[in-house]
């Protein structure tokens, strides 16, 4: 689903992405590493190190990026609620421009501006990360466990880049 809206997205916005991921292919890494995900916090952090923090940060090197820019929000978790609008971080600028948005502020934007959501977030997807270790929310869940069985809240991009 995730893939269909990013293609859907870029056609619709005429945006030109950069798309950069892992080294090594899924069946590789699994191959040499086993099942990451399942190999608690540790095998989570070299997980997400393999496939989302190191992919990022050769993206904003390649790119010669000064600054990027993030859609963290402090209402998403209590990890986020002490972060400022702008940080500086490994001689790059990270911008959080809606830091301060509620899920009514994003409802309210998305609406006006004829914008779709996720297509997972109809399904109860309030995060959405990878297959391996996003689950939909559930009664008596808060929306911090849907990610990473959870262990952790954030992939590490929002950690380590």
């Amino acid at each position: 689903e995730t893939y269909r809206f990013v293609d859907e997205l870029t056609e619709r916005l005429a945006l030109n992405l950069h798309i950069y991921r892992a080294r090594h292919s899924p069946a590789w890494q699994e191959a040499r590493y086993g099942k990451l995900w399942e190999q608690g916090l540790d095998g989570i952090e070299r997980y997400n190190h393999l496939n989302k923090v190191e992919p990022m940060q050769r993206a904003l090197r390649d790119l010669e990026a000064a600054a990027w820019i993030s859609g963290l929000r402090r209402q998403q978790a209590k990890s986020r609620q002490q972060l400022d609008v702008l940080l500086w971080r490994n001689s790059r600028c990270k911008i959080h421009p809606i830091i301060d948005w509620t899920d009514r502020d994003v409802y309210r934007y998305l609406s006006q501006h004829g914008l779709p959501y996720h297509p997972l977030w109809e399904q109860g997807y309030v995060s959405i990360g990878d297959v391996h270790t996003t689950r939909r929310l559930v009664d008596g869940m808060s929306p911090e466990e849907t990610r990473f069985f959870g262990l952790k809240r954030e992939c590490g991009l929002h950690e380590h880049v």
